[in-house]
């Protein structure tokens, strides 16, 4: 995705990595909570204000909560958002 190392599954991006931290695909209902959770941002790699609403950019001091966000990236990925 970008050119940046992502995690696939059926040719869809969940996961990707862009500057050293990682980023999410995550459900709109999901995105403010975990934004505020971990410090994240609004995946803009363009870096021309025009971030991609559904992905979810997380720092690196957040690298405890990469786990819980690739399964919720995953789980959104396959249409489970309660997941």
């Amino acid at each position: 995705m970008f050119g940046k190392p992502c995690y696939k599954v059926n040719g869809k991006a969940f996961v990707c990595q862009f500057e050293q931290e990682l980023v999410f695909k995550l459900h709109e209902d999901q995105v403010n909570h975990e934004m505020v959770l971990t410090g994240g941002k609004l995946f803009d790699p363009s870096g021309s204000n025009r971030p991609m609403k559904a992905w979810v950019q997380v720092p690196h001091e957040a690298a405890g909560y990469h786990g819980f966000l690739a399964n919720l990236a995953f789980h959104f990925l396959l249409g489970e958002t309660s997941k």
